[in-house]
């Protein structure tokens, strides 16, 4: 086991019973995932280790070609070629994923696995009608009458807030607008309750008010139903009213971990303060938005050492040219930084 892994903290206050750490429900221990293109192989995700607990909802959040999308396409199996799991560990209620034949992973898929894309069309099917496409999601994996599937359909449209649900049972996903569109795919991918659902960016594309009111209805249903999510954006005012904690990526690697409050009010490396500061409330009106200098680095040309030590203003000649080790720190807390933003936990006596 990686340092990175053992020096994850168990979630403050989650998971625990009788003074002993629960399982998590999903485990993810020093993933890599790497792709061959024409400059040669290139690690999009590097040493990724992190635990989700049931009910629980940690946010995977950093900017575009950080890992995160990766990621969490790894956790479900469908990392395509040119792409491939290079190392690492998946776990699902203790059962390693990685490795499982492709027969066995569509049979999780959709029951005790889900994912939600950002465009909910990676999920209908424009030629089917919405009763078509739930019903065969039921029957695929539960043996049940199509009344019943249909009946199952029709209530999981009416908890994701869509009026007149027998109406919209028999529409193409056309006949939706965009948001529509959305609160099906939501609703498909929790018809079995899974253990766990992967989001990936899914209200992006929406307005504010029914970006809402979905995260609403999503908090809601899974905590009813006690699926542990991995929420996957680069909006921290998202994260900020939806996730117990949070895991920030940087480069394919995760640079802090934390509870959501303790992250954003006192981050600890300087790449969560700079996503932080560039979030538009934090800045006065009238002063130009802040932003973090430079760009994400290609995953084909990663810095050396930290890498992220070109764009920070704390780098020094150790962060180009040592790798900082994952460090934990009071508040079940990880960072990677030589120069972290607060001090580090007192070793215990």
């Amino acid at each position: 086991m990686s340092a990175e892994a053992s020096s994850l903290p168990s979630p403050q206050g989650r998971g625990t019973q009788g003074g002993r750490a629960m399982t998590p429900i999903l485990s993810v221990r020093d993933l890599v995932v790497t792709f061959a293109i024409r400059e040669g192989v290139v690690t999009a995700v590097n040493g990724v280790s992190f635990d989700v607990h049931r009910g629980e909802v940690l946010g995977l959040v950093g900017e575009s070609g950080s890992g995160k999308s990766v990621t969490g396409l790894a956790i479900l199996g469908l990392v395509d070629a040119p792409g491939r799991i290079e190392a690492g560990s998946i776990r699902l209620e203790g059962e390693e994923l990685i490795g499982k034949p492709e027969r066995e992973l569509r049979r999780l898929r959709g029951k005790r696995l889900a994912m939600i894309f950002q465009d909910p069309m990676t999920t209908l099917n424009p030629v089917l009608r919405i009763d078509t496409q739930m019903i065969e999601a039921i029957r695929a994996h539960e043996n049940v009458s199509e009344k019943a599937a249909r009946d199952r359909a029709r209530q999981a449209l009416l908890k994701v807030g869509i009026p007149s649900p027998e109406e919209r049972l028999t529409a193409y996903p056309h006949q939706f607008s965009g948001g529509m569109r959305q609160r099906v795919a939501i609703a498909t991918a929790l018809l079995h309750r899974p253990a766990v659902l992967v989001a990936d960016e899914p209200t992006t594309a929406l307005d504010v008010t029914i970006q809402a009111q979905i995260l609403a209805e999503v908090q809601e249903l899974a905590a009813e139903s006690g699926t542990a999510m991995v929420w996957i954006t680069h909006d921290l005012s998202v994260i900020a009213g939806l996730a117990d904690r949070i895991a920030v990526m940087y480069a394919g690697r995760i640079v802090e971990t934390g509870a959501v409050a303790d992250v954003l009010e006192r981050p600890i490396h300087p790449y969560t303060a700079g996503l932080i500061g560039s979030v538009p409330s934090r800045n006065k009106r009238g002063v130009p938005l802040a932003q973090i200098p430079g760009m994400t680095p290609s995953l084909a040309k990663v810095p050396p050492a930290c890498p992220f030590n070109p764009r920070c203003p704390r780098a020094s000649v150790t962060c180009r040219t040592i790798m900082p080790e994952p460090t934990p720190y009071d508040g079940a807390r990880m960072a990677r930084c030589h120069h972290p933003l607060i001090e580090q936990a007192p070793a215990a006596a």
